[in-house]
């Protein structure tokens, strides 16, 4: 068996593993800091709207141009007023994108750029993208997401329970609020394409959240007729048996992305491929994130405030007190899934997931041989 299989069954059999539940105000800090600053971000430098949101004229031609596309880029920045984009397609001819043009200023870029590319006007073709399209689009995208998002809490609320279903809920909107956040830092072209993008994170994200809620279902059932574990404690194992899951998934899907993005989009320069591809890429990223360090722990959050739960809770830390005192490991020896009141309280349980205690004197009452 390789090492990562090795280390997948161990987390599965929670020999090994980390505290998810017990470190979550860290993460929760974390993805606070990430979502301010994504804010910060959108509210201070914006979108940059593409073509198809804002209007304008896209400007195609079949010919080498005699100037490079730097030049082609300023010469097009000039004549319009307005920023160009300027692309150079594979048959050597140029792909020129300026927004906010009517069909009057149209008409006079297409003549400055005949004159400066050296081709004649009628081997230019121009059309022309009124902004109600993208508007069209934009209306269309916020109600399938309004959409998916009742479907998702109604779906979760039955499947599962209501308090999985608002920590997913939860959790999509982190990805989501993250990856436009993202784009609006690094100034990245906003097109249809990034809008198929961020619809189709979603999925991901989901996914990996309810691999986790599953394995949660599963290791919950019959939790209030046990003595060993709180809840909190299953949480975590639980996000441990699924976590190589998870990492594999992940990773599989980030790679094509990241090819895509860096090596399409940067070093062969298709710039079109950066609008899809940014988004899936932390869209992909921000949902394994999600779905281990805040969704489950929020489960777990909102699950320990139930009296059954809270009763559950002091009933494993008075037996492990008592094994404590007695100086004996707890009943079946098994690991440890506590958050910070659990340690304190019952000196058996361990930091890490899986770290088996040896009970005081190897099992002999203390002081006596």
């Amino acid at each position: 068996m390789s090492r990562l299989g090795n280390l997948g069954a161990r987390l599965y059999r929670g020999e090994v593993g980390y505290d998810f539940i017990r470190n979550r105000k860290i993460w929760y800090g974390v993805s606070i800091l990430i979502t301010i600053t994504a804010i910060l971000g959108l509210a201070v430098g914006g979108l940059n709207m593409g073509i198809e949101f804002k209007g304008g004229a896209v400007f195609t031609t079949d010919t080498k141009a005699k100037i490079s596309t730097a030049e082609a880029t300023e010469v097009a920045t000039e004549a319009s007023g307005h920023m160009a984009i300027v692309q150079e397609l594979g048959n050597g001819g140029l792909r020129i994108q300026i927004t906010e043009v009517g069909t009057a200023k149209a008409n006079e870029v297409k003549e400055t750029l005949s004159d400066e590319l050296g081709i004649p006007a009628e081997e230019i073709n121009a059309d022309l993208v009124g902004p109600s399209w993208g508007e069209q689009i934009a209306n269309k995208a916020w109600t399938g997401l309004g959409i998916f998002m009742v479907l998702v809490v109604v779906y979760l609320a039955i499947a599962f329970e209501w308090r999985m279903a608002v920590a997913a809920l939860i959790a999509l909107i982190h990805d989501i609020t993250i990856t436009v956040g993202v784009y609006a830092l690094v100034g990245f072209e906003v097109t249809p394409g990034t809008v198929i993008g961020l619809l189709t994170i979603l999925g991901y994200s989901l996914y990996d959240t309810v691999v986790v809620f599953d394995s949660l279902k599963e290791g919950q059932k019959d939790i209030t007729k046990q003595t060993r574990f709180t809840y909190s404690e299953i949480a975590n194992r639980s996000i441990n048996s699924t976590l190589v899951r998870s990492i594999n998934t992940t990773v599989v899907a980030l790679l094509p992305v990241a090819g895509l993005l860096f090596i399409g989009g940067g070093v062969l320069g298709a710039g079109m491929l950066n609008d899809i591809s940014l988004s899936l890429f932390v869209g992909l990223a921000a949902g394994a994130y999600s779905s281990i360090f805040i969704a489950t722990p929020l489960v777990a959050d909102l699950k320990e405030r139930e009296p059954q739960m809270k009763a559950l809770k002091k009933r494993v830390l008075a037996k492990r007190a008592a094994a404590a005192a007695r100086g004996e490991s707890p009943e079946g020896d098994g690991p440890a899934y506590g958050n910070d009141e659990t340690t304190e309280n019952a000196e058996t349980a361990g930091a890490v997931v899986g770290q088996r205690q040896q009970p005081r004197g190897h099992g002999r009452t203390p002081g006596k041989r």
